[in-house]
């Protein structure tokens, strides 16, 4: 959303500190919601086991998107559970990484699966890969792009490709580090990015 936002009204956009980027584009949502599968196997199987046979083999946005709008209660905390286990299930790459308690808060999950559901359901309401195309109108903002190079969550790639159309950006790859802000090298290279542009 900050780089459409970015893209929307750069005149009131000074500098850009972006993590764990993502394009909103269609194959990156498949990516996350099916391609992946072979890496987390067990989780998988949950996740995909989570929505009506019938709708295994289709969108699964699709089909949790419409379980967390049921009218029963129980339907839509199971959803939210599952679609919230299938998201933390990748988030770190570190072998010691604890989810946040916030994982584990009933509100939390409903708000953190409806929001993610219904924008991906609605393909974040823009073209596919417009986001790239509209890269030239940050040519006049500065912007550090900080990604860890085994982020399963967001692959690389696009913040790569981000970075080759954003003349004034840079991309820093924290070498061993997933999605998670918290993963090592992440934090410190989002302070690092932040102090600069606050002096």
């Amino acid at each position: 959303l900050g780089v459409a936002y970015a893209e929307t009204y750069p005149e009131r956009v000074l500098a850009m500190v972006l993590s764990g980027i993502a394009m909103a584009r269609q194959f990156e949502f498949r990516w996350l919601y099916r391609d992946i599968a072979p890496l987390f196997p067990e989780q998988w199987i949950k996740f995909r086991n989570g929505v009506p046979e019938a709708e295994r083999e289709g969108n699964l946005i699709t089909a949790y998107y419409r379980l967390l709008q049921s009218p029963d209660s129980l339907i839509r905390e199971k959803a939210a559970q599952d679609w919230c286990d299938w998201e933390s299930s990748m988030l770190s790459t570190d072998p010691n990484y604890k989810p946040s308690s916030l994982w584990s808060q009933p509100h939390f999950r409903m708000a953190f699966a409806r929001i993610v559901t219904h924008y991906f359901h609605h393909g974040a309401w823009m073209e596919d890969g417009i986001l790239l195309q509209n890269a030239y109108k940050l040519k006049d903002i500065p912007g550090t792009l900080v990604h860890g190079r085994l982020d399963l969550d967001a692959p690389l790639a696009s913040a790569w490709e981000l970075s080759q159309l954003w003349g004034k950006s840079k991309l820093v790859i924290v070498h061993g580090a997933g999605h998670s802000p918290s993963d090592p090298g992440m934090t410190e290279a989002v302070i690092a990015a932040t102090d600069y542009y606050g002096t």
